[in-house]
């Protein structure tokens, strides 16, 4: 590789730190914070609505629920926070800048430009789906690909084996307990 080439792959390694935009702090993780949220509010507050429904009546239940939501929404924020920081972007898109042209799939004289979209994809999927196999969730993956994809230009059957590899990089990486 000339260096002019490493210079600028270095500036775009730096690029992608995925700084958080309160401390700058390279890792910011909103996406796997956001999901953790989500999925924590509508658990607690299903779980702690039900048990405070059964000691307090109806009125309970609409507390509990309420309560349940904030509480849940904060574990869950946190639980979703940690599994992101375990996938950390900027960590993925070094890897896959230095290997994805020993990938059979490159298009030869392919960048990685062009294909860091799909990899990106296959990793935010992987926290996003966690609950479920790539077979399972690829039918939404390439309906969703084209709102994804942004100026790459590449189909899905030509991004499918990159979101793939860089999902199941993340899969080899889980405990098998908590693979699906």
């Amino acid at each position: 590789m000339k260096t002019e080439e490493k210079t600028e792959e270095m500036k775009k390694s730096q690029h992608d730190a995925n700084r958080d935009p309160l401390s700058g702090a390279a890792g910011s993780h909103p996406v796997g914070t956001g999901v953790g949220t989500v999925t924590g509010g509508v658990i607690g507050g299903v779980a702690a609505g039900a048990a405070i429904g059964t000691v307090a009546g109806p009125v309970g239940t609409l507390v509990g629920g309420a309560a349940g939501a904030v509480i849940g929404g904060v574990a869950g924020g946190l639980a979703g926070k940690a599994l992101a920081e375990d996938i950390d972007p900027t960590v993925e898109h070094g890897f896959w800048r230095a290997t994805y042209t020993s990938r059979p799939y490159i298009a030869k004289g392919a960048t990685y430009d062009k294909y860091g979209p799909a990899y990106q994809y296959g990793w935010e999927s992987r926290v996003h789906y966690q609950d479920r196999t790539y077979e399972d969730s690829e039918p939404i993956l390439a309906r969703d690909w084209d709102k994804r994809k942004g100026e790459t230009g590449l189909t899905w059957d030509e991004a499918k084996p990159a979101v793939r590899d860089s999902w199941q990089r993340i899969d080899r990486r889980k405990p098998t307990s908590a693979k699906k």
